[in-house]
């Protein structure tokens, strides 16, 4: 067997494998879903909880219009990892009546030159 008719063969084994499997496997193109799977490890429950709570967050954001504090402090308590959220705990917590804003930390000056 000649060296092209092999490549040719492992080409359309690829073909087939390739068509074989879902089309919507990995959304690559749609960076929320991924992250939300990559969060979930693709359990599927997990997937549906995450994109439920985000579009309950992201609709109570909008009507309800919560302070910039509320949201930063949520996102940082919910990041999972650099542009991760976890969506359940977003969600949580920017309804969360009890949270207050943070005190001011003192500014930090510079070293005084003598």
């Amino acid at each position: 067997m000649t060296e092209s008719r092999a490549m040719g063969r492992l080409e359309l084994a690829a073909i087939l494998v390739a068509l074989s499997a879902p089309v919507a496997a990995v959304p690559l193109r749609d960076t929320v879903s991924l992250n939300i799977g990559l969060n979930c490890q693709w359990q599927q429950r997990c997937i549906d909880q995450q994109r439920r709570a985000m579009k309950r967050a992201l609709s109570y954001v909008r009507k309800a219009r919560p302070a910039a504090w509320r949201i930063q402090q949520c996102n940082r308590n919910a990041a999972r990892s650099r542009n991760r959220v976890d969506w359940v705990g977003f969600d949580n917590c920017i309804r969360n009546t009890s949270l207050r804003a943070p005190l001011r930390a003192p500014l930090k000056r510079g070293r005084k030159i003598a």
